[in-house]
């Protein structure tokens, strides 16, 4: 210990004892930079890019910004005082690592070429003009034998504040390629519920916590990504249970759990590796399972079979019923199913788990949101089970059966619809419905005595005709011009406000739901012709192009919508459904 500190000392005489050779005998241009500029203009109250080329003599080497030896100098990247701008975060390299013959430990430094980016902010006090900006490396640089004194060097970087009527250029792109300047600390936080949800978790206790995050699940039934388990709820619960009440609460608690077990996996799963939340149903394999796991079912309602486990196993797993277990099951897959219900809370509870980082607290936080998610289905089973106890219960009942089994064929063929050409998805569940519902109103001859049936049956199967047919109809309903997403579309935006980038997957119920309902409004689409506008597909989430986007943008679910603004730098975030009148608001809202 005494030797280290005796070196330490004698480093810092040794340099000051060769600042007169600092001064006259160091070598001259040991370190030279070159500044570059993101936009050949700048708007008032934006952020730009800087890029800081450093080249470093050879032999010698340069501090990094995080020495390992407290009586090293730093290196640093400093702008000059300015009224209007300043630097609000700068983005280093990764220092190598070498030994030298002045120190005991291996030191961080920097040689050769490298680049250090920078956000530089302007505020809306700036007008228009030219501005001459001095950026200074404060530096020391060493050599295997020794050090010089700290120095600094300068560059000078003009910038153009423009009217933001005038178009602005991004420029020196491949300088940038070169560095990881995706975006702004604010940009990663842009969220406010993001930072409501963390804040909010991290102020109360585990208990309160757990209350909140339950709260939390039960909101998420307003989705509309979790509406198909209403009708996969009635047909499973309508057509196995026996209609007593102890044994439907029972089978629907296991709904319930088998639920919450999936869904906080998935969520875990999902926080710590960084995927896609409901990225699962993109695999091929679960798509096919989760189908599956429906036509099984939806034969049992057609009476090909009785769903319960064998009777031998019945009696080793002491009389157990096969319903329970079935429930149980249903719950796994219906987790799966509901995965995609990503939004804000969603967002915010994943961001929070995996900055936590430990996966029992990830597993018992989606644990608790996946029970607030399910509460309300324990209800609907029982309520869904109880209709074997309505008056006059009979052939009548096969027929509803049926009518949930054709339901739960339904659902397969949904989750099937991204392994099928695009050519002809959009007409198969309209095509099913028409058959489906000719079956029930000509062929199913159940409950045939039952005035009322019969009227219900009549009625509810031209219903789904009508649907079915008015929806192979040749629709002429306008949206947004979206264009296929790349990185050469976003180089430009001249005449533009900005871009919208909409993060999308063909298994997301809510993406369906803003095609058809926010993106298809005219004033919407009549703004979006301000902005370049770009679709990115997120289904197959596992390719490496969609793994670089997902990086690059940080996105965690789907429907996630980026607005960027003139600069390229994003200005909104939108996860989760969002109607016409407030994604309107949104784009108005960028300068």
């Amino acid at each position: 210990m005494k030797r280290r500190s005796l070196l330490k000392i004698a480093s810092i005489i040794l340099f000051y004892s060769i600042s007169a050779y600092s001064q006259f005998g160091q070598p001259t241009e040991i370190v030279k930079i070159k500044s570059f500029s993101s936009f050949d203009k700048v708007y008032t109250g934006s952020e730009f890019k800087l890029a800081v080329k450093i080249n470093v003599q050879d032999t010698w080497h340069i501090n990094s910004n995080k020495p390992k030896e407290d009586f090293l100098v730093p290196t640093e990247l400093i702008l000059s005082e300015i009224n209007g701008f300043s630097i609000v975060n700068t983005v280093y390299p990764e220092a190598k690592e070498y030994k030298f013959s002045f120190s005991e430990t291996p030191l961080a430094v920097w040689e050769g070429e490298f680049f250090i980016g920078a956000f530089v902010k302007v505020t809306d006090k700036v007008q228009p003009g030219k501005y001459r900006l001095v950026f200074n490396l404060d530096y020391q640089a060493c050599n295997n034998q020794s050090c010089l004194a700290p120095t600094s060097v300068s560059d000078t970087i003009e910038i153009e504040i423009a009217d933001k009527s005038v178009p602005v250029n991004q420029i020196n792109q491949e300088i940038f390629e070169k560095i990881n300047l995706t975006e702004t600390p604010q940009a990663v936080s842009s969220d406010e519920n993001d930072d409501s949800i963390s804040s909010t978790l991290e102020k109360s206790g585990l208990l309160v916590g757990l209350l909140f995050v339950f709260l939390g699940g039960l909101a998420l039934n307003l989705t509309p990504c979790v509406y198909p388990l209403i009708p996969i709820t009635i047909g499973y619960f309508g057509g196995q249970s026996e209609g007593r009440t102890s044994r439907l609460t029972l089978m629907g608690l296991l709904f319930m759990l088998g639920m919450a077990v999936t869904y906080s996996v998935v969520g875990v799963v999902t926080s710590l590796t960084g995927a896609v939340f409901g990225a699962l149903l993109q695999n091929p394999i679960v798509i096919l399972i989760i189908a599956a796991i429906f036509v099984v079912l939806s034969l049992s309602m057609f009476g090909v079979y009785e769903f319960k486990l064998p009777d031998s196993w019945v009696a080793k797993a002491g009389g157990a019923k096969g319903g329970y277990y079935g429930a149980f099951f249903m719950g796994l897959t219906m987790g799966i199913v509901a995965a995609p219900c990503i939004g804000p809370f969603v967002l915010g509870l994943v961001t929070y788990v995996a900055a936590k980082g430990d996966p029992l607290f990830g597993f018992l936080m989606f644990f608790v949101l996946a029970l607030g998610l399910g509460l309300p289905y324990l209800f609907l089973a029982i309520f869904s089970g109880k209709i074997k106890n309505l008056p006059r219960a009979g052939l009548w009942m096969d027929a509803v059966k049926h009518i949930f089994g054709f339901i739960l064929l339904a659902m397969a063929l949904y989750f099937l619809l991204p392994l099928l050409p695009k050519e002809i998805s959009g007409y198969v569940l309209p095509v099913f419905g028409i058959i489906a519902a000719l079956y029930i109103l000509l062929f199913d001859k159940a409950a045939k005595g039952v005035k009322g049936f019969t009227i219900f049956k009549v009625v509810f199967s031209l219903i789904v005709i009508a649907i079915s047919v008015w929806s192979l109809i040749p629709s002429d309903k306008q949206s947004i011009d979206w264009q296929p997403y790349s990185d050469s579309a976003l180089v430009s935006f001249e005449g533009k406000k900005g871009a919208i980038i909409d993060f999308y997957a063909d298994w997301c119920i809510p993406c369906k739901e803003l095609d058809a309902l926010t993106f298809s409004d005219p004033k919407v689409i009549d703004e979006s012709k301000n902005f370049i506008t770009l679709k990115a597909d997120m289904t197959k989430s596992l390719a490496p192009e969609v793994s670089a986007l997902r990086e690059k943008y940080k996105i965690f679910g789907v429907p996630t919508v980026l607005i960027l603004n003139s600069t390229g730098e994003e200005a909104k975030r939108i996860t989760g459904f969002v109607n016409a009148e407030e994604f309107l608001k949104l784009m108005q809202s960028v300068q």
